[in-house]
């Protein structure tokens, strides 16, 4: 069962303060998704103009 938020770091369990360490910050930037799609598109682009012949 989780802590009850607000509880004192003294009192949380060990898996808890895991948990808490892991989740500090977003697991993919939102720009490198982003980025991703128009790279994506390019790549798309550039292997049908290829093989297009």
């Amino acid at each position: 069962m989780a802590d009850p938020r607000n509880t004192d770091p003294e009192d949380r369990t060990p898996r808890e303060r895991g948990l808490e360490r892991r989740s500090g910050g977003a697991g993919v930037s939102p720009w490198l998704v982003i980025g991703a799609i128009p790279m994506l598109a390019a790549a798309a682009y550039v292997i049908f103009a290829v093989f297009a012949r």
